[in-house]
């Protein structure tokens, strides 16, 4: 079945993207510096923040639960094909992790509910050549990681946060949530999920954006 792709920039305000590019070449907000995740909770060049500040390019796809569906496919044994009912029917799982988002803002301690990766992996058993994974949202979005990166004990796809249903400004319904990363890489408003033997940058690291995201060694641009 053919799947219509929606066209990100055509619905984004480019101006705000183009900024961005010029952010990357920049370098803006680098710091230089290092940390130890293990010893400095806060990466460098980052603040603590107590709200959540609604970040996105002009697209917010409203997208009804009953509507939601997440395919899961490529280089896997199993592919499958979810909708809101067979996601919620899953093992659920509660986290608590930090967000971390390459403008320079820090939220600790968010409860979140949802789908844990590692459950993800175990039904759709990756092919031994998979080795990394491209997140693909309703509006178009992508973003990469590593299957490494995705294959960890914090990464889930959420539901819910603070107790609540995921608000659609946050990526609701489904998003990805890699506590580990630069929150870019935390794709709101996810429909597929992709295993691949090869690398593809998403839509940010096409546009200079760092291809890992790691916020400790501050890798916010590559």
């Amino acid at each position: 079945m053919s799947e219509k792709k929606p066209n990100l920039l055509g619905g984004l305000r480019e101006k705000l993207v183009r900024r961005k590019e010029a952010w990357a070449k920049e370098g803006r907000l680098l710091t230089g510096e290092r940390a130890d995740p293990a010893r400095d909770r806060l990466p460098p060049g980052q603040r603590e923040v107590s709200n959540w500040p609604v970040l996105d390019l002009g697209v917010q796809p409203s997208v009804a639960p009953e509507k939601w569906h997440l395919r899961i496919d490529g280089q896997v044994a199993e592919p499958l094909a979810w909708d809101m009912d067979a996601f919620l029917a899953q093992p659920q799982v509660e986290s608590v992790s930090d967000i971390h988002c390459v403008t320079s803002w820090s939220r600790y301690d968010n409860s979140w509910k949802g789908v844990s990766a590692r459950h993800l992996l175990s039904v759709v058993r990756p092919l031994p050549q998979a080795r990394f994974v491209l997140f693909h949202s309703f509006d178009g979005y992508t973003t990469n990681v590593s299957l490494a990166d995705f294959d960890d004990d914090d990464v889930l796809l959420a539901h819910s946060w603070e107790g609540k249903p995921l608000a659609r400004e946050h990526g609701g319904p489904v998003r990805v949530v890699l506590p580990k990363r630069y929150f870019w890489k935390s794709a709101k408003w996810v429909c597929r999920i992709e295993f691949l033997a090869e690398d593809r940058p998403g839509f940010w690291e096409e546009r200079g954006y760092h291809n890992e995201g790691d916020p400790w060694e501050e890798e916010r641009y590559g």
